[in-house]
């Protein structure tokens, strides 16, 4: 029963990534739920920290990867701090939007904030719009990479569940 609920857990985690919500935080949970319903009979701390740092490392990529997508699209610094925040603040703004608001929030806001702060620095509107374009394929690449991240952790998770 433990190790189904450790399935359940994985695989709802990983549903939620795609749309901007702690998907890899509910894998974390059951994994340590898990811990402590087997006694840690299978999994222990080795395996906690290695979940916690994954999940860790998924939240890194996720907020950063917008902002390097920008740069990468000639945008300057100002324009990658303004599609990080702006992805932060867009996934905010739309949790109210029942399950896809925050998904949407965020690649607008990541795509506005980075296209807003480079038009700040040079008002040339065609650059601007390439610079948010390169946020906004920043954030599809972000989901996509903590996606993986949350294959790994129910690998991870499940494998050493076994034995």
């Amino acid at each position: 029963m433990a190790y189904a609920l450790l399935a359940l857990s994985q695989v709802a985690g990983l549903l939620l990534v795609p749309f901007g919500l702690p998907g890899t935080w509910v894998q974390v949970l059951g994994v340590v739920g898990y811990a402590f319903a087997t006694d840690f009979q299978t999994v222990g701390w080795a395996t906690l920290t290695m979940v916690l740092v994954l999940a860790a490392l998924g939240e890194v990529v996720e907020f950063t990867l917008g902002g390097r997508y920008a740069r990468k699209y000639g945008g300057s610094r100002r324009a990658a701090w303004g599609a990080i925040l702006g992805g932060i603040a867009g996934a905010i703004i739309g949790v109210p939007v029942f399950l896809i608001g925050s998904v949407i929030g965020a690649f607008v806001g990541a795509f506005a904030g980075a296209a807003l702060m480079e038009y700040t620095r040079s008002p040339e509107i065609r650059a601007a719009l390439r610079v948010g374009w390169g946020a906004f394929v920043g954030r599809m690449v972000a989901i996509a990479a903590k996606s993986a991240i949350g294959v790994a952790i129910a690998a991870v998770a499940l494998l050493s569940a076994l034995g």
